[in-house]
């Protein structure tokens, strides 16, 4: 009898907290490498893409991975160690989850991270990093609904979304 043993990380659904500190790595004023990690909910890529016009850099690394599911170890190594990882989009329970804890990967490896979550998701995605020990993970906010919502409305809320981002750069 042969057995396939799959090795997944899972929330504690009894809610204990981790008790390490994870520091939240500074971000360089002057990005080098920017990587776009889109986990393909609806409109993320859209809004990566808009983030990525309005940010000065000098190399793009682009990465897809399934909203409700861990980025790949491969996944989380070629975005790391870059001056700046965006992680998009928290508008779920599931992929909000997965979201953080990928950002709390990289932070761990040292790349500064910003993770893009609907205001409806980010004071869960806030609580989560901080039972994880990452009180001070960037997490910018963007109106929810995403999904479902017009090219112009995804560009506009994008725009607000920049802004935040901006000021965590400078």
């Amino acid at each position: 009898m042969k057995f396939k043993i799959i090795e997944r990380e899972l929330l504690n659904p009894l809610a204990e907290i981790d008790t390490q500190k994870i520091e939240s790595n500074p971000i360089p004023k002057d990005i080098n490498t920017l990587a776009l990690i889109d986990n393909t909910k609806p409109n993320s890529g859209l809004i990566l893409d808009n983030i990525s016009k309005k940010i000065d850099y000098n190399k793009l690394i682009k990465i897809k991975k399934p909203a409700g599911a861990p980025a790949t170890k491969e996944q989380i190594n070629n975005a790391s160690p870059i001056d700046l990882s965006i992680l998009a989009l928290g508008d779920c329970g599931s992929c909000t989850t997965w979201l953080v804890l990928d950002a709390i990967k990289l932070e761990k490896q040292g790349t500064p991270t910003i993770s893009i979550c609907t205001d409806v998701f980010a004071p869960y995605a806030h609580q989560l990093a901080s039972s994880y020990g990452a009180t001070q993970l960037k997490i910018v906010e963007i109106k929810h609904p995403i999904a479902g919502q017009s090219r112009e409305i995804i560009e506009n809320r994008s725009e607000k979304v920049i802004v935040q981002i901006k000021k965590l750069i400078n």
